[in-house]
């Protein structure tokens, strides 16, 4: 299980974000991600939280941060926010989900000769798929 959140701000966000992500901490014990649109790029940050707290592990990166929309994510299967190039520019992607046919959408993407990142598990990175599946249009996943 983890959890995320997104929100937007007048002003920077990184406060709101900081402790809304945290909020769900509890949600997931793995890892923890932040990310900020600065006006001109991303600005992104992730640790690793399987042996300390979300808010030590992330409480040096908060003056790194500067925006006023952002997303966090605490998850329990990859390392998020992924960031994406696309024809609608660059964005960040979360997902919390747990998605039963994973291995036969894995196999549909494969046998079309598309790609995308595995864990170091060697399991499916589940961000990356649905990323690529959101950006050809699919709609069964």
């Amino acid at each position: 299980m983890g959890g995320f959140f997104g929100t937007i701000s007048k002003g920077e966000c990184i406060n709101d974000l900081y402790y809304g992500t945290d909020y769900n901490s509890h949600m997931g014990t793995k890892r923890g991600g932040l990310c900020t649109w600065t006006g001109t790029g991303l600005q992104r940050s992730i640790h690793n939280l399987e042996n300390s707290y979300f808010r030590t592990k992330f409480e040096d990166d908060l003056v790194k941060f500067k925006g006023n929309p952002g997303i966090g994510v605490i998850s329990d299967t990859d390392p998020q926010p992924i960031v994406l190039t696309s024809h609608l520019g660059k964005f960040a992607v979360v997902t919390v989900a747990r998605i039963h046919n994973l291995n036969k959408l894995d196999k549909e993407l494969i046998d079309k000769g598309r790609y995308f990142s595995a864990l170091t598990s060697g399991k499916t990175n589940p961000t990356d798929l649905v990323s690529l599946l959101i950006n050809e249009g699919h709609t069964s996943a």
